[in-house]
C-alpha cells in the first residue's frame, strides 16, 4: 500500500506510530474491533467551520461527539457549522472518514477533547478509509500541539 500524506507527514517526526490497516469499517465500534481496541481509544477527526475560511479540527472519542455549546463556549463564537464532505475534503486532503490532523493541505488548529489524556495507545485516522495510526494519546497532543478542552458529550 502506498503511504498517505499522514504518513509521510511522520516520517522522521519523532512521533512514533504503528500503521494498522483494516478493511473500511462501517461504525466505530466496528473500526475499533478490527482493530483490537477499545472503542473508546479510536478516536475521529471531525472539521468544523468557524466562520468564511476559517477551520479547525476537533478529535472527539469514538462513542462521543461534538457539545457544541461547550465548544461555543471554549473559543468564545456564538455560530460554528460542520462542512460538508466535499468541503472538509477539499481544507484538509482527506474524504471524510479518513480525516487526519497529519498532511492537512493547510496547517490546523486542533482541539482534542479532555477525555483523551492518559488514554494510553489511541487509533487515529490515517489518510484513507481502513488505514489507522496508533499513537500514544499524551504524545499524540503534544506532537499536534492540541488545546485540551472538554468539548464533547455521550453520543
Amino acid at each position: 500500500m502506498s503511504e498517505t500524506p499522514a504518513i509521510e507527514a511522520l516520517r522522521g517526526s519523532g512521533l512514533l506510530f504503528e500503521v494498522v490497516t483494516t478493511q473500511r469499517a462501517t461504525s466505530v465500534e466496528q473500526s475499533a474491533a478490527f482493530q483490537g481496541i477499545e472503542v473508546d481509544n479510536l478516536l475521529k477527526t471531525l472539521v468544523v467551520r468557524r466562520g468564511e475560511g476559517d477551520y479547525l479540527l476537533i478529535l472527539v472519542p469514538g462513542p462521543r461527539a461534538i457539545d457544541w455549546t461547550k465548544l461555543r463556549a471554549h473559543l468564545g463564537i456564538k455560530r460554528m457549522t460542520l462542512p460538508d464532505a466535499d468541503e472538509a475534503q477539499a481544507v484538509t486532503g482527506y474524504p471524510r472518514g479518513a480525516i487526519t490532523p497529519f498532511g492537512t493541505k493547510q496547517p490546523l488548529p486542533v482541539i482534542a477533547d479532555a477525555s483523551i489524556p492518559g488514554k494510553g495507545t489511541v487509533a487515529i485516522g490515517g489518510g484513507a478509509h481502513g488505514v489507522n495510526l496508533h499513537v500514544d494519546a499524551d504524545e499524540l497532543i503534544a506532537h499536534i500541539e492540541a488545546d485540551v478542552a472538554d468539548v464533547t458529550k455521550t453520543g
